[in-house]
């Protein structure tokens, strides 16, 4: 009976991993590869990440003049996105959601613009589209949401099909016996050893890449959903001018005194909420969660929602975000996350090598159709 089960527990976790399973491979591997490729490019593209002026992220020009330049640019209908630098000679830079979908990099102390890159140009934009949603934007992360989950099972099936009956287990690569039992060990130990690191980066990568998982934790800890909050339905006088990017940032600053402004999100729809990013001494997330929600018809602040007030599925975002990306850890947990990707890569392409080989040692062990019509 036991013997049974683990035939069918053996051929549920090969199909299973054949169907979905080089796919997140893949995408580990360019998880793996934009670990290099992010710094690289900076230390490449210096005219973009770098200030030409050597600015400090204090002594940054006005804003709302680069607003209107570039909303006179692509639109009324255009959503910026302002990052502000983080250290001392960085460039500013504007995401751009319209006509043209891309990032402009600005000096941060006269608004001199560097250059710009587009969402689909460069080695890294394009890794990234693909390591975060396959380039499918919505439908792509919700796909590779439901494909991490079943590789989280994949993982489970593994372990128990290597689970030894005696401990402590054997954890050795026998490497004297040919190649296909070097593969072998080399899968069946390499995702035992390796298993919970690589569940750890493909759970937090499906929790960001679908914002439902995020609602269910909530929803399971009987926690009520976060939600932006809505424009008042008053009508500011017609006569009062519209407060500038500026004006709105420092109420933002007095807000939530101490904490950096590191997003200010600039809504395309006039009905929508501006959203400001600060990060807080204590927030693990590098963009930091704690907003303050401003009417932007006349600059008023709605809500000020600090990060360790939000819903539990939004608050692990703070932990899960940096975690996924290394930045938790710095250097060495960045390398790790890259030595993760290499990993999964490597359980997904030893175990289609071993099934294609014993596919074709089974096929030449089979008699031919003519060999068994002369018998």
């Amino acid at each position: 009976m036991i013997v049974h089960l683990r035939r069918w527990w053996l051929r549920l976790h090969r199909w299973v991993a054949l169907s979905v399973g080089w796919l997140l491979a893949a995408v580990a591997l360019l998880g793996a590869v934009l670990v290099l490729v992010g710094p690289l490019d900076r230390q490449l593209h210096p005219e973009l990440f770098r200030a030409a002026s050597g600015a400090t992220p204090a002594a940054g020009a006005a804003l709302e003049p680069l607003r209107r330049r570039l909303q006179a640019e692509f639109g009324d209908g255009a959503t910026l996105t302002f990052r502000m630098p983080r250290e001392p000679g960085a460039a500013l830079a504007v995401g751009v959601r319209g006509p043209w979908d891309g990032t402009v990099y600005l000096d941060p102390r006269d608004g001199h613009e560097q250059g710009r890159r587009g969402d689909a140009d460069g080695l890294r934009n394009t890794l990234f589209k693909l390591h975060s949603s396959l380039g499918l934007k919505d439908t792509g992360k919700a796909a590779l949401a439901w494909i991490a989950l079943l590789y989280l099972f994949l993982l489970i099936t593994g372990l128990v099909l290597w689970w030894p009956r005696h401990w402590p287990p054997v954890l050795s690569l026998e490497l004297r016996k040919g190649l296909m039992r070097g593969l072998f060990d080399l899968h069946r130990t390499g995702g035992a050893v390796l298993g919970l690191l690589i569940a750890v980066s493909v759970a937090s990568g499906a929790y960001m890449a679908w914002r439902p998982l995020g609602e269910a934790v909530s929803a399971v800890a009987g926690a009520k959903v976060v939600k932006p909050p809505r424009l008042p339905k008053a009508v500011p006088d017609a006569g009062q001018a519209a407060p500038d990017l500026d004006a709105m940032l420092a109420r933002a600053r007095a807000a939530l005194p101490g904490a950096p402004i590191t997003l200010a999100l600039l809504p395309a729809r006039p009905d929508r909420p501006l959203r400001v990013r600060l990060a807080l001494p204590d927030d693990p997330h590098p963009n930091g969660l704690s907003s303050v929600w401003l009417d932007p018809r006349d600059g008023k602040v709605l809500a000020v929602q600090r990060w360790n007030a939000l819903d539990p599925g939004a608050r692990a975002v703070a932990w899960v975000y940096p975690l996924h990306t290394g930045e938790l850890g710095g250097p060495l947990l960045e390398a790790l996350v890259g030595l993760n990707g290499l990993a999964l890569g490597m359980l997904g392409v030893t175990g289609t090598w071993l099934w294609w080989k014993r596919r074709r040692q089974a096929a030449s062990r089979r008699p031919s159709r003519a060999s068994v019509a002369s018998q």
